[in-house]
């Protein structure tokens, strides 16, 4: 009996992680979406970003999160994959949604100063109905 319970508890185990998202992506929500974020903090993960990826998963992107609210500029050289990239409040209301093209310099900025940036695939806000003022929730502490 043990043993059975045991290795139901070890199958349990092996299928949770199986489909659990990647080992150190945050959890972001948006209404009933959950969206797997990679964290961006240091000057040097800001920097490089989503550069030199050949795809992104379609749940998934990159958190950039700053100490103080500043404007921001983002743009695309280096970076093969078409982007969106929100800018967000405090408290997660998207501000500003503005498409990124792929290998450009062309400077995408925030009209607010802000500490958070999500960087998904293009289109992924639309897809799901997302605009601005919904709000993201579980945001990381800066």
């Amino acid at each position: 009996m043990r043993r059975t319970i045991a290795l139901l508890c070890f199958f349990s185990l092996l299928l949770a992680a199986c489909n659990s998202p990647a080992e150190g992506l945050w959890p972001l929500r948006i209404g009933k979406k959950t969206l797997h974020v990679e964290i961006a903090r240091t000057d040097d993960q800001h920097r490089t970003g989503l550069m030199f990826r050949e795809s992104l998963p379609k749940n998934q992107g990159m958190l950039f999160v700053y100490q103080e609210k500043r404007r921001m500029s983002f743009w695309m050289k280096n970076t093969k994959i078409p982007l969106d990239v929100a800018f967000l409040s405090d408290n997660g209301d998207i501000l500003q949604i503005e498409p990124m093209e792929p290998q450009t310099t062309v400077l995408h900025d925030s009209r607010y100063p802000v500490r958070f940036a999500l960087e998904v695939n293009q289109g992924w806000f639309t897809r799901h109905g997302f605009k601005v003022g919904d709000t993201i929730k579980n945001l990381p502490t800066p």
